[in-house]
């Protein structure tokens, strides 16, 4: 796999990295197409992130958050004020401190009883903002994403369907292991983004992300794989600890 691989010493330089990177791409895009489409993860460290640009006045500032459009990579079977919701955490954590306009924040509605239905919702959504032709992708600015210790991005996971989807923006997922519904952007929407940021931290996730950037190419059981945008840009910013296996480390 080729990736420019980023380690910093711990979680809070991962954080102020992984800004630095949002203020700089948020930045380009807004002077060279007047505005700004981001793709949010959930979970723990995209939270630390989220906290750090909330708090640090000089990083609200530098991005223009009026042409800013926010997105979500997946999302939980859950109502937008459930604790488990993707969205929920980043409206606490960011977006609720941020002069964004409520519409320009797009998200996955997650209550829909039908996630299949949900998600065809949300792929016309993001059709009608990038005004995609039949058999276009949309090119996000930046997608952060996360890396779960089974190898699983955004909720692509080992073994499911989704993996094969090469038409659709948007699927509906079943995740066995957790017997849950799920809502996730496919791997080829995240591989037309100009930018795509994995966010690992700690040392539970030294083994996966070893197997994921030096591993051999076995997707269906590291999904995480898939993710390879071409002509964009794939880092992944990992603290110490959860670099510590990597071979450029060792």
């Amino acid at each position: 796999m080729t990736a420019d691989i980023r380690v910093l010493p711990d979680a809070d330089a991962l954080f102020r990295a992984a800004a630095g990177l949002l203020v700089r791409a948020a930045g380009e895009a807004a002077s060279s197409r007047g505005g700004f489409a981001l793709v949010l993860s959930g979970g723990s460290t995209p939270r630390g992130l989220y906290s750090l640009l909330a708090a640090e006045e000089t990083l609200l500032a530098a991005v223009l958050w009026n042409v800013t459009h926010v997105f979500w990579g997946d999302e939980r079977h859950v109502p937008p004020d459930h604790a488990e919701s993707n969205y929920c955490m980043a409206s606490e954590t960011l977006l609720s401190k941020v002069p964004i306009p409520p519409g320009n924040v797009h998200r996955i509605a997650g209550e829909n009883p039908d996630t299949d239905r949900a998600a065809a919702a949300y792929e016309a959504e993001i059709r009608k903002h990038f005004r995609l032709a039949e058999g276009e992708l949309p090119r996000f600015d930046l997608v952060f994403l996360g890396l779960g210790l089974e190898g699983h991005t955004a909720s692509l996971f080992p073994g499911a369907a989704a993996l094969d989807e090469k038409r659709r923006l948007a699927v509906g997922t079943r995740v066995e292991k957790l017997g849950a519904e799920r809502i996730t952007l496919t791997a080829p929407v995240f591989n037309a983004a100009a930018n795509v940021a994995f966010l690992v931290s700690g040392e539970e996730k030294s083994p996966i992300l070893k197997a994921v950037v030096e591993g051999p190419f076995t997707p269906r059981k590291f999904p995480a794989q898939l993710i390879r945008p071409a002509p964009g840009r794939l880092v992944f910013f990992a603290d110490a600890a959860a670099a510590r296996l990597l071979e450029k480390e060792a």
